[in-house]
């Protein structure tokens, strides 16, 4: 008689846990899932990874030309005392800030404050900038700025 009851709870055992690990598998629990989504993130941070490089890359690639600084150049010979914040004398920077506006280097916070957006029509002589990209001045210095990471990718230094 106990072994029957002995039998009958094992079997019940066996049952419940066959129907849990069912449940499991209908709703992604599985074995083998967790491998799945390994693979699958190792193929998205892959993609992203290449993404990035060929951004970066396209940054890199971008140089202001000779003919792109005669450009300016001429845009500024023109402007005569009209010039916009950010060009005139008193928007120099002080030494100790000019020398943290370095190409491939990020814009510390203080010369972000200084930041003013390029007039249009100096934009319309400029090349179209590389995606997440904008022309800005900075203290009398055209720089080409990654608005997301605020990484320098270029400056064209005007003597003021």
């Amino acid at each position: 008689m106990k072994s029957r009851r002995w039998i009958a709870a094992c079997a019940a055992v066996v049952l419940g846990l066959a129907s849990v690990a069912a449940f499991a598998k209908e709703h992604g629990g599985g074995p083998g899932k967790g491998k799945e989504k390994a693979q699958s993130q190792k193929r998205k941070e892959k993609a992203q990874s290449e993404k990035g490089k060929v951004k970066a890359q396209s940054e890199k690639e971008f140089r202001y030309s000779d003919h792109d600084r005669q450009a300016i150049r001429a845009w500024y010979n023109g402007r005569g005392g009209n010039l916009p914040r950010g060009l005139a004398k008193r928007d120099q920077l002080p030494p100790g800030l000019e020398q943290q506006l370095v190409v491939r280097g990020t814009l510390p916070p203080g010369l972000r404050k200084k930041m003013h957006r390029c007039p249009w029509d100096l934009v319309r002589v400029l090349p179209a900038p590389p995606p997440d990209c904008r022309h800005v001045l900075i203290g009398g210095h055209i720089v080409l700025l990654n608005r997301r990471t605020y990484v320098v990718v270029d400056i064209f230094h005007l003597e003021l």
